[in-house]
């Protein structure tokens, strides 16, 4: 995934802009991006500060480790149920 160079607190200042009466059209030029992009972020970030901003990614972070730690409990119950099951 590409890095953004805008950060999740410009974001966050930007959309409250927007909330705040400012035109999308202004927000977008002084940020360098597309309005598409604007409405993407509205969809995920609507209604958040800056705190739930940093729940979110320490939710994703936790997400992330345990699908890790599920997946290699899964390849070790498939390697010992391919293991045990063949007959000798």
């Amino acid at each position: 995934m590409k890095k953004s160079i805008i950060s999740e607190a410009q974001i966050i200042k930007a959309l409250k802009e927007y909330e705040g009466g400012r035109d999308h059209a202004q927000i977008c030029r002084e940020l360098g991006i597309h309005k598409s992009t604007f409405y993407n972020w509205r969809k995920k970030y609507a209604g958040m500060d800056s705190q739930e901003l940093k729940r979110l990614k320490e939710l994703e972070e936790e997400n992330r480790r345990l699908k890790h730690i599920y997946a290699e409990l899964a390849l070790d119950n498939k390697m010992r149920k391919d293991v045990l099951g063949k007959k000798f």
